[in-house]
């Protein structure tokens, strides 16, 4: 097999990207032509075919999809390549840093590991992805080359093969009610849930609690449960991070006595992890995190 040149790689993120070959050849000023017959050459040189072709577009083919996501990591090695090089000469850590990060670590972690990151290394240009922790979830864009570290929750089992990370800390869950409640048990009142809630972390416990009733309203976002919540539609059973910021409408109560958990960490890949970027950014990360009043935003607890 011959080695894919730089401008192939680029063409096949592009035309992955665009779904076409012509959006592709747009988006990087070629001739759709020219995208179609870089695309050819680099199905003959992977023995694959890449792209479904039709009416509807190129529609990338699973061979298709893994080799987009090899190519995407592999340009931007080759992008980190001058910014490392350059950076032993006088020490600076420049460049793009893509972060992707579910919704609570993005909003009340990210800020302040950002503010000192980008103090200390103003050549930084971070990008913040959020995506949602289901699925693939973030480590599934850090695979796919789309990012360079991922905030992930980790089940235990480390971090998805072919990548790497570790964690960073645990955060129990309470139980969020609307406030005024006096008098009412807030443990029966309906069940409000989010489609994030609930991984392999907590679905033990979870599964223990007779208490806890199907969900009468299920939403893709866990702020809209937090204004739900203050209005008086229900309770939620939510991790600490999420709990930051609450509205005044909502009262969040312990747990007890044994309330889950869930471990918030971070994956990168091999070469990432290698990159002064990334190490900055993990140094950042694990500095905020050890403060003991990082999370001491979140809704006194009572």
């Amino acid at each position: 097999m011959t080695d894919l040149a730089p401008h192939e790689l680029r063409i096949l993120i592009a035309v992955e990207r665009e779904r076409g070959f012509t959006a592709a050849a747009a988006s990087l000023g070629m001739t759709q032509s020219a995208v179609s017959h870089a695309v050819r050459t680099c199905e003959r040189k992977l023995g694959a075919v890449l792209f479904d072709r039709g009416r509807h577009g190129a529609q990338p083919t699973a061979a298709g999809t893994r080799a987009a996501a090899y190519a995407r990591r592999i340009v931007r090695l080759m992008r980190a390549m001058g910014e490392e090089v350059r950076g032993t000469e006088d020490g600076a850590v420049t460049g793009p840093l893509r972060i992707a990060a579910f919704r609570s670590a993005a909003a009340h972690l990210l800020p302040a590991v950002l503010e000192s990151l980008t103090a200390r290394h103003p050549g930084l240009s971070p990008e913040v992805r959020i995506v949602r922790e289901i699925g693939r979830g973030t480590a599934g864009e850090v695979a796919d080359g789309r990012a360079d570290l991922g905030l992930a929750t980790l089940d235990g089992t480390g971090p998805p093969l072919g990548l790497s990370g570790a964690r960073l800390f645990e955060e129990p869950y309470a139980l969020a009610h609307p406030a005024g409640s006096a008098g009412t048990d807030p443990r029966t009142l309906p069940l409000i849930d989010w489609d994030e809630n609930c991984g392999s972390y907590t679905r033990e416990w979870w599964a223990g609690q007779d208490w806890i009733p199907p969900a009468t309203v299920r939403v893709e976002d866990d702020t809209v449960v937090l204004s739900m919540i203050a209005r008086g539609m229900g309770m939620s059973i939510m991790p600490r991070m999420t709990l930051t910021g609450a509205p005044p409408g909502v009262t969040v109560t312990p747990l007890t006595p044994d309330p889950p958990h869930r471990t918030v960490g971070y994956v990168t890949t091999p070469e990432c992890a290698d990159s002064a970027a990334v190490r900055a950014l993990i140094r950042a990360l694990r500095s905020t995190v050890a403060s003991p009043d990082w999370l001491g935003r979140t809704p006194a607890v009572r």
